[in-house]
């Protein structure tokens, strides 16, 4: 049986008198690919905001390969955040940030690419490697440690052929197609070596003929990088393809979650995209 590499209890989200994330609790097993989706302003992001440490919570728990990860209460209550089995902090303000986030093994991509558009392809897979180097700031700073820097160059162009992209190592990111661009800022998010890959809405802006190659190198990767994945997603003819299982959020709420099969007949999931009151 697999286990959970994602556990969120009760995630809430209020920001002054809206609730954009009301009491959410879900799971994402080892090996899965599961997707989050909703209408447009469901919530999502938000939530995905909370678990990757944009946003610190209302209140809620996140554990992540078993490891309590963050947990928050309301009211100025001590929350406790974790950075492995050994550390704990304790604290009422501080919650994990993106890179602490990352350096436990979640990597994210945004709906808005986020590149170092002025640079080149190679230079944005090498700068993300760079998030797991063990060198400290005075061997970066003087450049002492050039085993660790070739390793990391070598890895980053490694990265590159198994994503068919070595060709491009040195065009400017920001001049790429857009499709490219979205392959080249999963590539990025894959040189952190994560356990956990957050997609943030992958197809947005693509057409049909990329959705479907962006569809097929989403089960690529999990496959070669032996990854878990967890989506937000509105292409749903992507979201039906690939999905082990979808959580569907309407105004803040876990509305139902289940199969693709069982998601996409469900009367409330219907009635949430149609905008079909409660009255009718």
């Amino acid at each position: 049986m697999s286990r959970n590499i994602l556990r969120a209890e009760n995630v809430t989200m209020q920001f002054g008198g809206v609730m954009a994330v009301d009491n959410l609790s879900l799971e994402v097993n080892e090996g899965e690919i599961v997707a989050l989706i909703g209408p447009n302003g469901a919530g999502k992001t938000t939530a995905f905001n909370c678990i990757t440490g944009v946003y610190e919570p209302t209140n809620g728990c996140v554990y992540f390969c078993d490891e309590l990860m963050l947990e928050s209460y309301p009211h100025g209550k001590m929350k406790r955040i974790y950075q492995g089995s050994n550390a704990a902090k304790y604290t009422k303000r501080i919650t994990p940030t993106p890179d602490r986030i990352t350096k436990l093994g979640i990597a994210r991509t945004f709906q808005n690419i986020r590149l170092f558009s002025s640079m080149t392809v190679f230079e944005n897979v090498l700068i993300a490697k760079h998030m797991r180097a063990k060198q400290n700031l005075f061997t970066a700073a003087f450049r002492l440690n050039y085993a660790e820097e070739k390793r990391m160059r070598q890895e980053a162009m490694e990265l590159l052929e198994m994503q068919n992209m070595a060709h491009l190592k040195n065009e400017i990111a920001g001049s790429l197609p857009y499709g490219i661009q979205r392959r080249l800022e999963i590539a990025r998010a894959l040189a952190t070596d994560p356990k956990l890959l957050l997609l943030d809405e992958p197809a947005a802006g693509m057409n049909p003929q990329e959705t479907q190659g962006l569809t097929d190198f989403i089960r690529q990767i999990r496959d070669d990088y032996h990854l878990t994945i967890f989506m937000i997603e509105h292409h749903m003819d992507l979201v039906m393809q690939i999905s082990d299982h979808i959580y569907v959020l309407d105004f803040g709420k876990l509305i139902t979650h289940g199969t693709p099969e069982a998601v996409q007949n469900d009367q409330r999931v219907i009635d949430a995209y149609l905008g079909v009151s409660e009255d009718a």
